[in-house]
């Protein structure tokens, strides 16, 4: 039973040689967060919902299992389900509204072909197989698990490419299956695919909103994966599987998921002897004989611009079938990405918390252009782009709070990059404003606000310009006016809220926008319209309130502000009006100064659960509060943003499955805890201040950009940091004695060291500037 442990984690151990048993990489569990069960999270939007899989830094490719099409699945893996469907080339990270992607699904099989993937229910109805759960390995860019087909699947990947390792037992009838039409949130809506050589397939798959996909089609997704994928047995029994779907039958996510269309899809049409197919439900198979151990490798390059491109990029990436060369790639290549950040002291689950933490914030803004830099313009036309790299999956309401502010620290230059991105996107789809939530070129709308002038005005007051300011303004302007509360001071109807509130913001973020170029006039309507938080103000109530079109207050519910969506998404007036960033001294005054905020500020903390998990306090699972614990700095009790910001760090992350108490959203849940625990986080992002807070651990050191900022690195040393000791007791600023509860972004960039006194009881001396 050893021997054969050992084998089926060979690669693993190899991969992980390369590093020792302190290297950040060696920290890393993708398997935090992997769940989407809604019953352990207690909330219809389930925990965490990462995938397992291996990728790269922000890579194209993520290669992992799946175990579901269809609901609220976006990773389409959920850790508590029993069988597996597949192996996918393409994979979102942590998001609700459906998902999308999971495209190319191979799978490894034996016996008769099956053409349906089966069911969690009736697995044995398809190809899809049980697994032994114990047998699951999942690292930094490697994932592996035994099938109960007794066949062991390995994968790793490359930026635009990856390889599988299956591993068979002898079988007369072995095969390697892919399903073209497969996709998360419903199906490809059209699929070509080509045998071109005896070791090579080629073709495409075609994803538009009337097959679902993000949002079940109302996100607008509409892309085309390219493939070229290589197989290390020659095709010499090799065939097609065409399901007819009548063109009358809707395909969105429950339609193909119906008993009704997966019969079609069951008794597909099997065609040999045929070099080429195109139709609406296909997919692939080659057939073997194999030897107990024989090894099959399937490789593949995909592209979002043409077969050529996905030909290109597995040729640069991946030219051989050493499959441990590019395990190790993959590993040293997050050792350096990782390595940005390097901490000391701390538990062995806090180091895997954090570095987990990090892997997860680097998976996107992945890239979106081909090795040779072509990428699908929003019109349609290849594109190359000049001066940047373009990026793709922005999640803008989610991570314009914590995930965009740490990319300024840690990686500039990828904030450039996305600013580009969207800038340019807008040109080449003939809009004139910027997407709140961009997927693939999508301008999908999901969500409220305009996080993207937020990261934009966040990322010039940084100092990070490498974008067309003019042509950034000229969006951003349009984008608060098109998406606004105008002149008339508040925005009506069921989200008055969280409406009012964030165009607030986001006006105060292109008045810094306007004033930066020069437009005075711009600079005073916009700081005039970021003061619109106050008209929603009820003073009666002492609480913001949302109000109707006639401009009344909408009627007050018996709870009160905890009444979930009354005025607000996903949220309640108790949590979504602390969202005042770009002026908490104005919102203090409305809520009656700073000992009676800060006793509601509390109260407001204590009364959330012990495991932090979804409720009508400070809910850590979603994003409206996740600058919250910031604001003891901002009233005079700074002691209290250290003990909640350690707490929820506790309580909030660990190193499991249920690790992540919320939706990972794109490297934001992620963001939150690597800000957090190395003691900085922003409360208003286009605001240069970032709060300080007690550390998790005793020496962390950054990484900082020669090109972006003028030292080479800033440390924070927590002396005598524990876990009792989390009190700030003094502070001292590269030697000298520090008395504010904050730094400025240049304090960072210019490099130094900020040291930090620690102790068991709160300090009321340190930090009487707020």
């Amino acid at each position: 039973m050893l021997k054969k442990v050992l084998s089926l984690t060979a690669a693993f151990v190899a991969g992980i040689a390369l590093v020792n048993a302190q290297a950040p990489v060696s920290f890393v569990n993708p398997m935090i967060g992997a769940s989407t069960s809604t019953a352990a999270a207690g909330v219809y939007h389930g925990l965490g919902k990462t995938f397992p899989g291996a990728a790269t830094p922000f890579g194209m490719v993520q290669v992992s299992p799946n175990t579901v099409t269809g609901g609220d699945n976006a990773s389409g893996y959920s850790y508590e389900h029993t069988s597996i469907e597949g192996f996918v080339l393409t994979q979102m990270s942590g998001v609700g509204w459906f998902g999308d992607l999971g495209n190319f699904l191979i799978m490894p099989t034996t016996g008769a072909l099956k053409t349906s993937a089966g069911t969690l229910q009736h697995p044995q109805g398809g190809y899809r197989s049980g697994y032994v759960k114990e047998s699951e390995k999942a690292s930094a860019g490697y994932y592996s698990v035994k099938l109960d087909n007794k066949i062991q699947a390995e994968m790793t990947a490359a930026t635009h490419s990856g390889i599988l390792k299956f591993t068979f037992p002898q079988n007369k009838q072995s095969r390697i299956q892919i399903d073209l039409a497969r996709r998360v949130g419903g199906t490809s809506t059209e699929q070509y695919v080509k045998v071109i050589n005896d070791h090579a397939i080629e073709g495409w798959m075609k994803c538009m909103p009337d097959g679902g996909g993000w949002g079940n089609g109302d996100g607008q997704a509409n892309f085309t994966v390219y493939f070229h994928a290589e197989f290390s047995k020659p095709l010499k029994s090799y065939g097609f599987w065409s399901a007819d779907i009548p063109a009358d039958w809707p395909r969105k996510r429950d339609d193909v998921t119906s008993e009704k269309y997966q019969a079609r899809v069951a008794a597909a049409q099997i065609i040999k002897g045929k070099k080429q197919l195109q139709g609406k439900q296909l997919g692939f198979f080659t057939e073997f004989p194999t030897a107990t151990n024989e090894v099959v490798l399937v490789k593949t390059g995909i592209s979002f611009v043409s077969i050529d491109g996905a030909r290109n990029n597995l040729k640069s990436e991946i030219s051989n079938w050493d499959f441990a060369a590019v395990h190790q790639q993959a590993v040293r290549s997050w050792n350096d990405a990782l390595s940005k950040i390097s901490v000391e002291g701390g538990s062995k689950e806090e180091k895997t918390v954090f570095y987990t933490a990090m892997y997860h914030s680097m998976l996107d803004p992945r890239t979106m252009q081909d090795a040779d830099g072509r990428y699908p313009g929003g019109d349609g036309i290849a594109k190359q782009p000049v001066g940047f790299t373009k990026r793709t999956i922005f999640s803008g309401w989610d991570v314009f709070r914590s995930q965009m502010p740490l990319q300024t620290i840690i990686n500039p230059a990828l904030v450039n990059d996305m600013i580009n991105s969207l800038v340019t996107l807008a040109d080449e789809k003939g809009k004139n404003y910027l997407e709140r939530w961009e997927l693939l070129n999508a301008y999908s709308g999901c969500m409220l606000g305009n996080p993207a002038v937020s990261v934009i005005a966040d990322a010039y007051a940084k100092g990070i310009r490498g974008f067309d300011l003019k042509k950034a303004y000229e969006l951003s302007r349009n984008s608060v006016e098109k998406f606004g509360n105008g002149d008339t001071g508040y925005t009506p109807g069921g989200l008055s809220l969280s409406y009012t509130l964030e165009y607030a913001y986001t006006d105060w973020c292109a008045a810094q926008l306007a004033k930066a170029v020069g437009n005075n006039a711009d600079y005073e309507k916009y700081t005039r319209r970021s003061r619109a938080f106050r008209n929603v103000f009820d003073s009666q109530k002492g609480w913001f309130r949302p109000k109707e079109q006639n401009g009344q207050w909408m009627a007050w519910p018996n709870s009160g502000r905890l009444k979930q969506w009354y005025g607000c998404i996903e949220s309640n007036p108790y949590q979504q009006g602390w969202f005042v960033p770009h002026d908490v001294d104005g919102m203090v005054n409305l809520m009656g100064g700073n000992a009676k905020v800060a006793a509601d500020l509390e109260h407001f903390f204590e009364k959330a659960p012990q495991d932090m998990m979804w409720n009508d306090y400070y809910n850590h699972a979603n994003e409206p509060v996740h600058h919250v614990p910031y604001l003891f700095n901002r009233v005079g009790t700074p002691w209290l943003t250290q003990k909640w910001t350690r707490a929820i760090c506790k309580r909030a992350y660990h190193n499991s499955v249920e690790g992540l108490v919320g939706n990972e959203d794109v490297g934001q849940m992620s963001a939150w805890y690597i800000l957090s625990a190395i003691g900085l986080h922003p409360v208003c992002p286009g605001d240069t201040r970032q709060e300080i807070t007690s550390p998790v651990f005793s020496n962390i050191s950054i990484k900082l950009d020669p090109q972006y900022a003028k030292g080479k690195s800033f440390n924070i040393t927590a002396v005598n940091n524990s876990d009792k000791n989390i009190y700030i007791q003094s502070a001292e600023l590269n030697g000298k004695a520090y008395n504010k509860c904050y730094l400025d972004y240049s304090d960072i960039s210019a490099g130094g060291t900020l040291k930090l006194v620690m102790g068991d009881k709160p300090s009321k001396t340190w930090c009487l500037v707020n």
